[in-house]
């Protein structure tokens, strides 16, 4: 038996206190900040709701992983996915509260990590004591709770692999979903792939005068030539022979799907203050499933204040790639190199970072129709929208690569969440309407 709105808000509101610790630990996974105390209160929260199984798992390396697991009333099983660490605060002095001492105006929850991802996390343990006191969970639930997500998950597939037989389950439901600008709650089968590459270039022995400009070619403009060479401003087409190759073209039904998204271009444009017109001339199709080239940074020659009038031997710039989700991010820095070589830009050296491949559910599998037909009922038949992969990158292709499943995000966040940012917050309203939606899905998945 599902609960109703006015049954959980009225739940919730009571008992989302019981766990807002959970914000309070600096959990900071860039500054090695609160890892041990958040695991430590995890693992014990897990055991008073009732986990039949938890356990920390530090096996592969990187932070700890908290795994719980508990029996539910039907032979289903459901994987959830959260991150138990959060972005640094930094800069404090723009937040108008304590960041981690969760502050309630308006209807809203200001605190770092209100929706991303402890908030998320924070519901979904409310829910779960929910269920502990109406007559347990609907379906069987596993819990996997990384500490490194802010820094790449790059001990995700070690962890995924070495623990597989524990992980086995129907479905993943990802770490957590929002609101569009539209007010349409987003159900995300995925997300692109990532690879970041670093490109140097050195000119000389050391830094010259810069009058020898005249004769003598600086770094900075031999790395600018270099960039400009790999992308075709006219289109936004990359210059990279073979980087479409492994890009697996949109069926037409995920075609139809994107068509149905809310996109206003010049909405846009406004909210974000462009001063350039968009590159795409179908930026929903791109967004989906269209590498991309983006230039992160530029680092060359004298920075601080005044003049020094050198010219520079040494220049270097931070790329990042994002790419369609069939797409290999290990092939990206051999592509890159050999095209530089191509374009006569042999002395420009490409050294890879970090990178993800991306991951997208199968359109047509039954628990995407089952979250889309339950959100149509608690948000409304136009309340939602099916969004084919999340523009950014995560580890989901851990899961839904390795494991054969499914992998959804829905959640309770909203356009103006200021994710990352100084004031992240999270509405209660939207927190209570997700719970329902979560409660619905289980209870409609165990039948």
């Amino acid at each position: 038996m599902t609960a109703t709105l006015t049954d959980l808000s009225k739940y919730a509101s009571e008992h989302w206190q019981d766990f807002s610790d959970l914000w309070r630990f600096k959990t900071i996974a860039a500054q090695h900040l609160g890892i041990q105390e958040t695991i430590d209160w995890l693992a014990k929260t897990f055991k008073q709701l009732g986990a039949k199984t938890v356990e920390v798992w530090n096996d592969q390396g990187g932070n700890p992983v908290i795994y719980a697991e508990f029996a539910g009333n039907s032979d289903k099983t459901v994987l959830f996915y959260n991150h138990y660490d959060t972005q640094p605060a930094d800069p404090v002095d723009q937040w108008d509260s304590d960041p981690f001492e969760p502050s309630v105006r308006d209807g809203k929850i200001f605190v770092r990590g209100a929706e991303d991802d402890k908030g998320e996390l924070l519901f979904r343990l409310v829910l779960l004591k929910y269920y502990q006191e109406h007559g347990g969970l609907p379906v069987n639930a596993k819990f996997y709770v990384e500490g490194e997500e802010e820094i790449g998950s790059s001990h995700v597939v070690k962890y995924t692999q070495a623990h597989r037989d524990q992980l086995t389950a129907d479905a993943v439901i990802w770490e957590g979903g929002a609101k569009n600008a539209a007010g349409q709650l987003s159900i995300t089968g995925g997300l692109r792939g990532i690879a970041c590459l670093k490109l140097s270039v050195s000119s000389a022995k050391t830094d010259l005068h810069s009058s020898l400009a005249s004769y003598a070619e600086s770094a900075p403009w031999r790395l600018v030539k270099a960039l400009n060479s790999l992308r075709d401003d006219d289109d936004n087409h990359i210059k990279v022979a073979g980087i479409y190759d492994d890009v697996t073209p949109l069926t037409d039904e995920e075609r139809s799907l994107i068509g149905k998204l809310n996109f206003d271009p010049q909405t846009i444009i406004q909210n974000a203050g462009l001063t350039r017109p968009l590159l795409s001339k179908q930026p929903l199709i791109d967004l989906a499933n269209e590498p991309t080239i983006n230039i992160e940074g530029i680092t060359a020659g004298y920075q601080d204040e005044g003049v020094k009038t050198v010219t520079p031997r040494y220049a270097s710039a931070k790329l990042d790639f994002r790419l369609a989700p069939s797409q290999d991010p290990t092939r990206i820095t051999g592509l890159v190199q050999k095209q530089l070589e191509q374009n006569g830009f042999s002395d420009v050296k490409a050294e890879y970072l970090v990178g993800q491949p991306g991951f997208r559910s199968d359109v047509n599998h039954p628990f995407i129709k089952l979250v889309c037909d339950t959100a149509a009922e608690v948000y409304g038949e136009n309340g939602y929208e099916y969004v084919l992969n999340s523009y950014g990158a995560g580890p989901a292709y851990a899961f839904g690569r390795l494991l054969k499943l499914p992998v959804l995000s829905i959640g309770l966040g909203y356009a103006g969440a200021h994710v990352h940012g100084a004031n992240e917050n999270i509405r209660l309203n939207d927190a209570y309407q997700a719970l329902q939606h979560l409660d619905l899905v289980l209870s409609r998945f165990a039948e």
